[in-house]
């Protein structure tokens, strides 16, 4: 909830279980246009015919409307070509973009928090040249890429076999060279990578269709010349204030977003903002070894786990509120308390316009403060109740390299957290919490243990990594010895 004392009022949770219009339709077309792909498009059926048809309708009355058009039709005879996949590509993420729009706005309405001015989007945009304008390189691979990704789509997720997709080996090993397409050829390699596992297509039990229609439209507009144009970058100088950090862990590789309020030196507006470390990291170190691999990279963690701002002098920062950390720039400030910067600060921080290509309801992740719900355990679900309305809350995304449980989230009266959306409803990822323990305010905060710890059980978690990154430090200066 916006504390009212902050001149914000209570969170509307009535806005977060209301309908949107378009909503449903929105992703009803995207959904059936996925459910074309599975098959196919190289001799779609009736039901993928009506589904391609379905995606342009959606479009009908926008700049996209003719392409899209003569790409459906193209596509509902068979003969579409690598134009008019682009087209259809471009639909999809006009319309979870759209959605993503939609829900942002819902959420503003409900934590009663402004959005960036128009003016401040202008000049953001007038800070470097558009996309289109920026020379491209690596043309024809780029072309390369967009032919195999075709051929996907021609033969679809169950006509996926090691010959097909072997055909992005040679794209990738060429761009992955190339600095300016080394995160198109990683998007690449890794969507190849996970299509070569499921291999063939024809046996699978179940096909990640939203996940694979997602990294295929997103991988296809990103071989458009200029697409990828870099971001338009600022410098920042001011205090930034901590709220939390999310913690995301792959077999092979970690990162900590830390989320925060940044207040610019020179009196502008508070902003939301991001800054994200990540580490490559072998299966065996989880749990609080995460840090281990991260802290060596920033000092934004140690500050972190102390409870203290910092003072940033020039730091990058990109239009879309990511800094781009340099720890040159940064250095340790006064004590900063998350929940007091919540409840002064965060309904009054304006979030920062998302780029065309990442406009999409899986990317919302917004900051909030709730305080004075009642916690309940439902079918092992918990939900907040928030002025009225249930709000899930997601305890999976809790991080095991912290001292923030489930147990400690439901016993709370404060959270600071992110709302995100899937599945058709708002949820709440935990970030902090506050509970009251012997008549005293108590907080937890996931990212406790980002700058070390002596809390019992994160020394132990703490030594059991160091061990087992000891050993794997030997083994592999043994090996560089032989």
């Amino acid at each position: 909830m916006v504390p009212a004392d902050a001149g914000g009022g209570l969170m509307r949770g009535d806005l977060l279980s209301d309908p949107v219009d378009g909503l449903d339709e929105a992703l009803a077309a995207v959904d059936a246009f996925d459910g074309a792909l599975v098959a196919g498009l190289l001799r779609p059926g009736p039901a993928q015919a009506a589904a391609v048809a379905g995606l342009a309708d959606a479009v009908a009355g926008t700049p996209l409307a003719a392409r899209v058009a003569e790409a459906a039709d193209k596509a509902k005879a068979g003969a579409a070509g690598e134009d008019h996949f682009v087209a259809l590509a471009a639909a999809r993420c006009a319309l979870l973009g759209s959605v993503h729009d939609a829900l942002t706005h819902r959420i503003d309405e409900a934590v009663g928090r402004p959005t960036a001015e128009q003016e401040q989007e202008q000049a953001e945009a007038q800070a470097s040249p558009p996309a289109s304008a920026v020379p491209e390189q690596g043309t024809n691979l780029l072309a390369a890429a967009r032919s195999w990704l075709c051929d996907l789509a021609r033969g679809g997720w169950r006509g996926i076999d090691h010959e097909l997709v072997a055909g992005a080996a040679p794209v990738v090993s060429a761009m992955l060279p190339d600095p300016g397409l080394r995160r198109r050829a990683t998007l690449l390699d890794g969507f190849a990578a996970e299509l070569a596992a499921s291999c063939p297509g024809a046996t699978l039990e179940r096909v990640p269709v939203r996940r694979w229609a997602d990294l295929w439209s997103r991988a296809l507009l990103l071989t458009v010349p200029g697409a990828a144009g870099g971001p338009a970058v600022a410098a920042a100088t001011g205090r930034l204030l901590p709220l939390g950090v999310d913690v995301q862990e792959h077999a092979t590789a970690v990162q900590a977003q830390v989320h925060a309020v940044f207040e610019p030196a020179d009196g502008g507006a508070p902003r939301l903002v991001r800054a994200g470390v990540a580490a490559p990291k072998p299966d065996t170190v989880v749990g609080a070894g995460l840090w281990q691999l991260l802290r060596p990279r920033t000092a934004l963690l140690g500050a972190v786990s102390e409870g203290r701002s910092m003072e940033l002098d020039a730091m990058p920062v990109t239009a879309e509120g990511d800094l781009l950390w340099d720890d040159e720039r940064a250095r340790s400030g006064e004590p900063a308390d998350a929940f007091a910067t919540a409840r002064v600060i965060l309904s009054a921080a304006t979030a920062s316009r998302v780029a065309p290509l990442d406009r999409h309801p899986v990317r919302i992740a917004v900051p909030v403060l709730l305080e004075g719900y009642t916690a309940r355990t439902e079918d092992d679900r918990l939900t907040f109740d928030v002025a009225g309305q249930p709000l899930a809350v997601d305890t999976d995304r809790l991080p095991a390299a912290g001292p923030l449980t489930p147990e400690a989230v439901a016993a709370s009266h404060a959270c600071v957290g992110l709302l995100r959306w899937d599945a058709g409803e708002f949820f709440l990822q935990p970030l902090a919490v506050e509970a009251t323990v012997r008549k005293k305010a108590v907080a937890v905060h996931a990212g406790a243990w980002a700058g070390g710890t002596t809390d019992k059980a994160g020394v132990r978690a703490e030594k059991a990594a160091t061990d087992a990154v000891a050993v794997l430090r030997e083994r592999a200066g043994r090996l560089l010895r032989k």
